[in-house]
């Protein structure tokens, strides 16, 4: 039985580029990094391998599929700033419960920033019998 989310894995053009970014502007916590990757750590158990690759992306992909970071609410507004001055750019406006933040990183991999979790979002759609969820 799957007991969580262990890691992810990002490919990239320029691991530099995109160390700096994960690390300083996002504030991911370094755990290793060699010549074709690093690992970094979000929160206290997600870690993230970013990996150097050729044939990585160079701009985002039609779909909606994202990765979501949780912000603390005392940290949103200076980590958006963050992300803002760094010069990446926002791909969708937020229309959800919690705030949010949607924009690429260096390599176009579509992120989120996001203050809440599965039960308040839950919490909001049960406020709202318009969206037509069933509750499992």
């Amino acid at each position: 039985m799957v007991e969580g989310l262990n890691h992810v894995t990002l490919s990239v053009g320029d691991l530099s580029r995109a160390f700096s970014f994960y690390c300083k502007v996002l504030g991911l916590r370094p755990l290793a990094r060699w010549a074709e990757g690093a690992y970094l750590l979000a929160g206290e158990s997600t870690w993230l391998c970013l990996s150097l690759d050729e044939r990585a992306r160079t701009g985002p992909l039609a779909e909606y599929s994202h990765i979501a970071f949780t912000v603390a609410p005392d940290d949103f507004a200076e980590t958006c700033t963050r992300v803002r001055l760094s010069g990446a750019a926002e791909w969708k406006r937020s229309t959800s419960e919690g705030e949010s933040l949607y924009f690429l990183d260096p390599d176009g991999h579509k992120l989120e920033l996001h203050v809440g979790d599965w039960r308040s979002r839950l919490a909001s759609w049960q406020r709202d019998a318009r969206k037509g969820v069933e509750f499992l």
